[in-house]
């Protein structure tokens, strides 16, 4: 056998090992890319599963931009806005028909409370009054690093706590919110007002100054304007409520010793300073006028401002801090009974309503 031969030999000998070798191996190659293209193909159908569950989440969460509430009730309704979810109660009143418009309240609870407490008759009486009135009322809950939204707070500017701290976007949020109520319910966007409590007062301030384009009138109540930065588009009407003997938003200004961390409120701003404030900002007359005057209770008002607006003042001799008018107390002191803080609230949103749309059409 000559050299040639054994080099062939040895070649087919070779390529057959080879070949052997690549068929003991090839299965367990094709397992491993099995088993490597099943575990892509798992992560991707939880990633699939994980986007849909996502789309399923934001599709109950905006559901509320999709529907038509069509009669009278009470409806919970959330909305993702600045990476959080926000949620709000809606009262709809007994009277409601989708073929006319209604007015529409909203109603911030103050500092440490929620839409819940600020629903409660007991304390506010608000979802009676509506009721009464006809007009539709919103209770937005506030900034919570609770999943319950418990205790929780508004960013009214130099006020209050975490939604401060954070610089929570509320008044985005409440942007979002009424359009989605204007497409949910027949709201009349002539009649849009804001009122609250202590905290949710201070809230109000801060949309008259900044949805202004929006809101037609608010009503503080036992809270002032600690707005950092404000400068309205248009007048707004401003009705404050105050008892002199407010032992936490103290009537002439400061935080009282009732808050046990004075670092998560502030320096208040006085009451005559915050209606002051708007007295300029709306072009009114200097002085006011007593419009009542009763033992235990007045109220005056600021008239001839630009555009048909008022601004107006009521003020309790006691009730502490608290919302007049309520048949439960909030803190150590019962409100005070000699005005009723919903009464006052929508006789001058109506009236000042009525007062800017003649003021409108005389121009």
């Amino acid at each position: 056998m000559n050299t040639l031969s054994v080099l062939k030999g040895s070649m087919v000998i070779g390529i057959a090992a080879v070949c052997a070798v690549c068929c003991l191996l090839s299965p367990r190659l094709a397992i491993a890319q099995y088993e490597h293209a099943d575990a892509s193909l798992r992560e991707r159908i939880k990633q699939r599963v994980a986007e849909r569950r996502e789309s399923r989440q934001g599709d109950e969460i905006d559901s509320a931009e999709g529907l038509k509430i069509q009669k009278p009730g009470d409806y919970v309704r959330s909305l993702q806005h600045d990476g959080f979810t926000r949620t709000y109660r809606i009262h709809v009143p007994k009277q409601y028909q989708t073929s006319g418009s209604a007015p529409l309240v909203l109603a911030f609870h103050g500092g440490g409370g929620d839409m819940d407490y600020m629903a409660n008759d007991e304390y506010y009486g608000l979802i009676s009054k509506s009721d009464a009135e006809g007009f539709v009322v919103v209770f937005p809950n506030g900034y919570s690093k609770f999943k319950s939204g418990k205790f929780a707070t508004w960013n009214a500017g130099a006020c209050c706590a975490n939604a401060r701290d954070k610089n929570i976007d509320d008044v985005g949020f409440v942007r979002k919110m009424i359009a989605s109520l204007t497409r949910e319910l027949n709201i009349n966007r002539q009649m849009i007002f804001a009122t609250g409590m202590s905290n949710g007062g201070m809230m109000s301030y801060r949309l008259a100054c900044e949805m202004s384009d929006t809101i037609t009138a608010i009503a503080a109540v036992a809270g002032t304007d600690n707005t950092i930065r404000c400068q309205p588009r248009k007048p707004v009407s401003i009705l404050h409520i105050h008892a002199k003997n407010d032992d936490r938003v103290l009537f002439g200004g400061g935080a009282g010793k009732k808050f046990r961390d004075e670092s998560k409120v502030t320096d208040f701003v006085s009451v005559p300073d915050s209606v002051k404030k708007w007295v300029v900002h709306n072009n009114c007359q200097s002085t006011s006028v007593r419009t009542l005057e009763k033992p235990g209770a007045y109220c005056e008002k600021y008239a001839q401002c630009q555009g048909g607006v008022a601004v107006q003042l009521c003020v309790t001799d006691t009730g502490g801090h608290s919302w007049p008018g309520g048949t439960k107390p909030r803190g150590s002191e019962p409100p005070s009974q000699v005005i009723s803080a919903n009464d006052v609230m929508w006789d001058f949103f109506t009236s000042t309503q009525v007062a800017s749309t003649s003021a409108n059409k005389s121009q």
